[in-house]
């Protein structure tokens, strides 16, 4: 495997030539580039839900009065410099007159434009769909939409909108122009999923011919999407595209969550422009601007020169960083490492997860164990989760970090706790989880006042939930599971105190028609690891099982396993609940 010092070398050559080509990039573009001639303010379309309420009504006239104090909240935080061209609000406190909004203006436009935009956007909602539930407004420089059903944070592929240039490619361009176009679209799809920061917004050009003829395209989300919803959402758009717009000089695909563009000529800020190292090379040599004076010439260079900098550090870190989470995943020889690596939004970085947490704050803490804390933290989307952060000093948790991984990422089950994503820097790992809020099942089965909530309907539910579960690790999913280390404490319960299995760790995968292995490292609680286990490392299905018994024992009995030693002669629950059993059938 390679050396940090090698992959150094490596990096730093690319970024040298990376700069060079960048700059003799603009260098050429700068002097004959296109202004973007769209007249602000263009409506493209509109759509009005199929559900209606009658404003005259007592709950109708709350509903229209909650939308028009939103839509007022739109159009005023649409001047707003610090929201990078989106926000989303809801208001009422009645579910049944609630309303959700939001906009979204188009990333390379001004904050004048974008304020006049959702103004506009505003006034033709209500004149389009006076009595709808839900509306949506687009513009070619933003949308804005509303709906009595929450419309944040979730991809919405519902209802979309193309729209296609008159004009066709010339015949013999069509072949070239269509691979160039997909292949700039879905770069700029992934650019813009990637930006887990402000806005997610990318531009692509490049050439289609062998006469310099260029191609341009834009992608954008809402920002409260995350990197996987907004990149399915684009590859949705992406889709849609031969449908609508084939063998045309340009198109557009507009759905609620995301949008792109393409065509022939530019149609963006020129200062926002695409990525440089797109494919197709350099645009044509101009003659056009040499007259201009060197101030002219130089102050755009300079400005250029420093941007690109920064994007080039931005793009050096970025690779560092996956150097570094391939190196750090692979020395542990696990399989399912080139799938991690390929699920990059499943990463997330330092920053987002301190802003998260509150830089790992006290009064964030809600639990710790013998591998580190766990902390509830709300992502940028206000999403709660559960962030464990690793002890540094632990061998055995960085085992742990590249186990839960590999095990987790794949499992898909209402009883499983879900892996949202996880972060490797430095000596911090960090593992972000779905939050569960009601604690785990110990914190109710043992606890004096705490128990009364967990009546025999209930109890018999989680040991069901519990089950399924099992079932689904040993026999439903991709993979065969052998949890190794399932217990009370690490059964959690949502809201509905359903059970979730949780704490992988410790779990081994197996072959599809493996059904036991073999460890010279035994890990697990005593009181729930089989004997076969515990004596001679032999792991299989069966070993859940047993946990899964003696975890039934403690939910029906109330009783703690590891507790009997202390004051009975039988050293767990297992073997005093078979004393029992003799002394009544002897």
């Amino acid at each position: 495997m390679p050396s940090f010092e090698m992959i150094s070398r490596n990096l730093l050559f690319h970024f040298k030539y990376y700069m060079l080509c960048l700059l003799s990039f603009h260098t050429i573009e700068y002097c004959c580039s296109t202004s973007n001639d769209t007249d602000p303010w263009n409506y493209l379309d509109s759509y009005c839900g199929n559900i209606t309420y009658n404003p005259n009504s007592p709950s109708g006239s709350i509903y229209r009065a909650n939308l028009n104090f939103l839509l007022y909240n739109l159009s005023s935080h649409a001047s707003r410099t610090d929201n990078n061209g989106f926000y989303n609000f809801s208001t009422g406190d009645d579910p049944s007159n609630k309303v959700y909004g939001l906009f979204l203006c188009r990333g390379d436009v001004n904050t004048d434009v974008c304020k006049e935009c959702v103004a506009d956007a505003h006034t033709r909602l209500l004149q389009e769909c006076p009595n709808q539930t839900a509306a949506i407004v687009w513009y070619d420089e933003c949308l804005v939409r509303f709906s009595d059903q929450t419309i944040f944070s979730k991809a919405d592929l519902g209802e979309n909108v193309t729209r296609r240039n008159p004009f066709d490619v010339p015949g013999p361009d069509w072949d070239k122009f269509k691979m160039v176009l997909i292949n700039l679209l879905h770069n700029a799809a992934d650019e813009a999923a990637n930006h887990t920061m402000g806005k997610k917004f990318a531009v692509q050009e490049g050439n289609y011919s062998t006469d310099q003829k260029r191609l341009y395209t834009l992608t954008q989300c809402t920002p409260d999407l995350s990197p996987y919803d907004c990149k399915s959402c684009l590859r949705e758009a992406i889709m849609d595209v031969p449908a609508c717009c084939s063998k045309k000089q340009g198109g557009r695909v507009l759905y609620p969550s995301c949008n792109l563009r393409y065509e022939v000529s530019s149609f963006y800020d020129n200062v926002s422009s695409a990525s440089p190292n797109s494919p197709g090379g350099p645009p044509p040599n101009s003659t056009e601007g040499k007259g201009r004076s060197p101030l002219r010439i130089a102050v755009p260079l300079i400005g250029v020169a420093v941007v690109l900098f920064i994007m080039a550090l931005v793009f050096l870190k970025r690779r560092l960083r996956k150097s570094y989470v391939a190196m750090a995943l692979e020395t542990s020889g696990v399989d399912g490492v080139a799938d991690i690596l390929t699920a990059e939004s499943l990463q997330y970085s330092l920053t987002e997860i301190q802003i998260a947490t509150n830089n790992f704050s006290v009064d964030n803490k809600i639990g710790e164990g013998g591998f580190g804390r766990v902390y509830k933290g709300v992502l940028g989307n206000g999403q709660e989760v559960a962030v464990k952060r690793l002890s540094r000093s632990s061998v055995q948790g960085a085992e742990e970090f590249k186990n839960e991984i590999v095990v987790v990422a794949k499992l898909q089950h209402r009883n499983l706790v879900r892996l949202l994503g996880f972060c490797l820097e430095g000596e911090e790992k960090i593992l972000i989880y779905e939050f569960v809020p009601n604690k785990s099942l110990d914190y109710f089965l043992f606890d004096p006042e705490n128990k009364r909530s967990l009546n025999w309907s209930r109890r018999y539910n989680i040991i069901g939930g519990i089950a399924k579960g099992l079932l689904y690790l040993h026999e439903d999913s991709r993979l065969r599971i052998v949890h190794r280390d399932l217990k009370v404490s690490n059964i959690l319960l949502d809201g509905n105190m359903s059970p979730k299995i949780a704490d992988f760790g410790m779990a081994k995968i197996c072959g599809v028609d493996q059904y036991e292995g073999n460890t010279n490292r035994i890990a697990g609680t005593i009181g729930y690891m089989a004997p076969e286990y515990t004596r001679w490392g032999q792991f299989s299905v069966k070993s859940d099982v047993f946990s899964f018994g003696v975890v039934i024992l403690e939910i029906v009995t109330g009783k703690k396993s590891s507790d009997f030693h202390q004051s009975r002669d039988s050293e767990d629950l297992l073997s005093y609940l078979i004393e029992v059993l003799r002394m009544y059938t002897s």
